[in-house]
């Protein structure tokens, strides 16, 4: 059995410059942690695969396309490939967000 605890998982140096874990990493799909403070955000890009982003704490603004909007605890939104996108936090409480890519932009596994 394989399992992975987030005070484990390693870092992901990122060019977003924010707490990103990861917590799965096989050919079919890819799983980030990523913990948003205050004020924090990830720059806009595009992935060449399908996204979800699965709110586990705050308040964070999903932005996507032209499309803008903060969700609650406990949503999850889709974000298909090859559309800009990020993640920012405007709230006054840390954000923590679990991004899904799938299947796994480099297609290899990394346990």
């Amino acid at each position: 059995m394989n399992s992975q605890h987030l005070s484990t998982a390693p870092h992901k140096d990122t060019p977003h410059k924010v707490d990103v874990r990861e917590m799965y990493n096989m050919p079919d799909a890819q799983v980030m942690h990523i913990t948003l403070q205050p004020g924090e955000a990830l720059k806009p890009h595009k992935t060449p695969v399908d996204v979800f982003f699965y709110i586990l704490e705050g308040n964070p603004t999903i932005h996507i396309g032209d499309e803008s909007k903060v969700f609650p605890k406990d949503s999850m939104i889709e974000s298909p490939k090859d559309i800009v996108h990020y993640l920012s936090n405007e709230s006054n409480s840390p954000a923590r967000i679990l991004v899904a890519k799938t299947p796994n932009p480099q297609g290899k596994r990394v346990l």
